[in-house]
């Protein structure tokens, strides 16, 4: 037994009991991290393996052994028989669906680093769920994150203290999320249940709520000093990098598509939908009027043009504001798309970063400036398909990329420059989970 860590077993036990003083790491080295620490050398095992398939077989276990898994032999045919029931993908969307504090399902956004994030979890909501089969665990998981509803906010995070309310998209992935839970599985039941919390989650936008969010001529704004509330919410020093404050296209895109799904919803309930109709049609003319660019595109923020794919939400989501262009998506493609997703800026911007490398401060400045990010394959192909553009072969990268980074699983980011070499998580549940809803 390791004192208050693990308890041992296995073939040909050798205890050491000694200290390796001053490990060396490389990779947190090349992170910016402090890459030295103390390790205990507990012992080792040893074995002789005579044939080939023959197996050493080493158990730790943080409890009783006796209630250890199943021996190794035994997990790997329990695997390969699932597997013949699930796709690959599916399976690497395991991993990331585990039970939270309060019993219900929850969404880990990624290993090793990250934990439970409400954005993360509606924006992977649809592959995690839905596409490998997981509806009743998503109901579950849809009325847990209902529950955190505050001033029409769902909280960002609960897993590392107090809830917090920092994000300016998470809500709205989560009325995108209902939305698409009530289609396909056809529960009004759990429809008719939030229907009333997500009436609030509107009234409270248009009113507004905290950070400036509010709607203003019928597109939403959002935005504090010193805070960066959408998806590119990276800062250094504490100062953010992509504040993007005012009226972001992404955002505006989530908030017109969640009119629509309002309508559905008061309608799959047996409602009248005409209401929240005109409120879609009023808010999407007002897009309409206000984000395209003048050389073609659209505005990032009404407040400053940058070739960046948050516009591809304006053309992917199932009720977007605008009607995807195929020379346009063409035009997106050669400035963005890479075999592991899409660059988060165009190289063509002076503020383009091509390399995710460095200290916490380097990678942090590249982090949406440049970067790839592969969940973004999703809505692009979404709008590519919408579009009639071809998109064979464009996932092609990403199964190739299964065997090369995080075993089995898609990683969060790459470089924007090629060769385009995987950094961030190695295992990212909305990578997967985008993967997955497309195959």
């Amino acid at each position: 037994m390791v004192e208050g860590a693990y308890r041992l077993a296995g073939p040909g036990w050798e205890p050491a009991g000694e200290w390796w003083y001053g490990v060396h790491h490389r990779e947190e080295a090349a992170r910016g991290l402090a890459p030295r620490e103390d390790l205990w050398h507990a012992g080792r095992f040893t074995a002789t393996l005579t044939r080939a398939g023959d197996t050493a077989e080493v158990t730790a276990w943080a409890g009783d052994l006796a209630r250890a898994p199943a021996p190794a032999a035994e997990c790997v045919a329990a695997a390969r028989s699932r597997a013949r029931a699930l796709a690959p993908l599916a399976r690497a969307a395991d991993q990331f669906v585990i039970t939270g504090p309060a019993g219900s399902p929850d969404v880990v956004a990624g290993y090793p680093w990250f934990g439970t994030w409400s954005r993360d979890t509606m924006i992977s909501y649809e592959g995690l769920f839905l596409a490998t089969g997981r509806v009743s665990e998503g109901r579950d998981l849809l009325r847990a994150y209902a529950a955190t509803l505050s001033e029409g906010m769902l909280a960002n995070t609960t897993d590392t203290g107090p809830a917090s309310y920092n994000t300016a998209d998470a809500t709205l992935w989560f009325v995108h999320a209902v939305a698409r839970h009530v289609a396909v599985a056809g529960d009004t039941d759990l429809a008719a249940e939030l229907l009333p919390a997500l009436e609030a989650v509107i009234a409270a936008h248009t009113a507004g709520t905290r950070y400036g969010i509010r709607v203003r001529d019928h597109l939403l704004r959002q935005g504090a000093p010193g805070e960066a509330l959408t998806w590119m919410d990276a800062r250094v020093d504490g100062v953010p990098v992509t504040p993007r404050r005012g009226a972001a296209v992404e955002i505006n895109a989530l908030w017109v598509n969640a009119l629509a799904a309002m309508a559905r919803l008061r309608e799959r309930t047996g409602g009248d939908g005409d209401p929240w109709w005109r409120r879609h049609a009023s808010a999407r003319d007002a897009f309409r009027r206000a984000f395209p660019a003048p050389g073609g595109g659209l505005r990032d923020t009404l407040e400053r043009d940058s070739i960046r794919p948050n516009q591809l939400l304006a053309y992917a989501l199932p009720d977007a504001p605008m009607e995807p262009d195929p020379d346009l998506l063409r035009r997106l493609g050669a400035l963005l798309l890479t075999p592991l997703g899409l660059r988060s800026l165009a190289p063509t911007d002076p503020d383009y970063h091509g390399r995710h490398r460095g200290d916490p401060a380097e990678r942090d400045r590249a982090y949406h400036q440049g970067t790839v990010w592969p969940w973004l394959i999703g809505p692009y192909l979404d709008a590519c398909r919408r579009a009639g553009v071809p998109t064979d072969g464009m996932l092609d990268g990403l199964y190739a990329h299964l065997g090369e980074w995080g075993l089995g699983s898609v990683s969060e980011t790459a470089d924007g420059d090629p060769p385009h070499a995987a950094t961030g998580c190695p295992f990212q549940a909305w990578s997967v989970a985008e993967v997955s809803r497309l195959t």
